[in-house]
């Protein structure tokens, strides 16, 4: 059993359990706090997307909520002019590597990167940066699965979960720089692969970088360890 401290959020207090991490604790709070790459299950925070931050009392500059505990007596601010002017430029720099042709994306109307668009008041086409679309090939080899690494956010989740949790390894982190892409080792085809079309992955992507042929998934908003039930 979990000792439980309480901390102040926006001046008001919250209980949560001792160690738990700020972003959590404030989304149980009903306090939104914007996120892509965080997944509760995951025992260390992946801290890519630099989307959660917030201000702590007594700290100099913001910490990124998905990685911060809380403590007795922690002050935490979701919001002020330097976060919300972080959280904007985090999204902007996501949107200009990111193909928006959602029109014809699967994800659409159910992608995260929409709904953080309309949250932080973000133009799903920001005019202060260069689009830099990579242009990757798709992969649509697998008889269950659509890969299409120019609308990934590199948010790691389906990496996670291939690796972590089902145990594949089929998924990773391939380049560097601008050129980093989620793929199999070696860029192989999917469908060349140990993959067994268990769609975990697809289930925790935010976005329509991976997609099921045919026919939509569960939300990627559903906890990791219940997705998947019943294949």
């Amino acid at each position: 059993m979990h000792d439980e401290v309480t901390f102040f959020l926006d001046g008001q207090p919250v209980q949560a359990r001792a160690g738990e991490k700020i972003l959590w604790a404030a989304l149980r709070a009903g306090v939104f706090i914007p996120h892509l790459c965080a997944v509760e299950e995951r025992p260390e925070p992946f801290g890519a997307c630099r989307l959660c931050f917030v201000e702590v009392e007594g700290r100099g500059l913001p910490v990124t909520a998905c990685s911060e505990p809380v403590s007795e007596g922690l002050r935490v601010h979701s919001r002020s002019e330097r976060v919300d002017r972080l959280r904007r430029a985090a999204l902007e720099l996501l949107l200009s590597h990111h193909d928006l042709d959602c029109r014809h994306c699967p994800r659409n109307r159910r992608c995260a990167l929409q709904k953080l668009a309309k949250a932080l008041k973000v133009p799903l086409r920001p005019q202060r940066l260069r689009k830099l679309v990579p242009g990757f090939p798709i992969d649509d080899s697998h008889p269950e699965i659509v890969l299409n690494p120019n609308r990934c956010v590199l948010c790691g989740r389906c990496v996670w979960v291939c690796n972590e949790v089902v145990g594949c390894g089929v998924l990773d982190f391939v380049y560097r720089g601008l050129e980093t892409r989620v793929a199999p080792f070696g860029l192989e085809p999917l469908a060349q692969t140990t993959c067994t079309g268990c769609l975990r992955c697809v289930e925790v992507c935010p976005v329509g970088a991976l997609t099921r042929k045919g026919k939509p998934v569960a939300s990627s908003d559903e906890p990791v360890a219940a997705a998947g039930k019943g294949r």
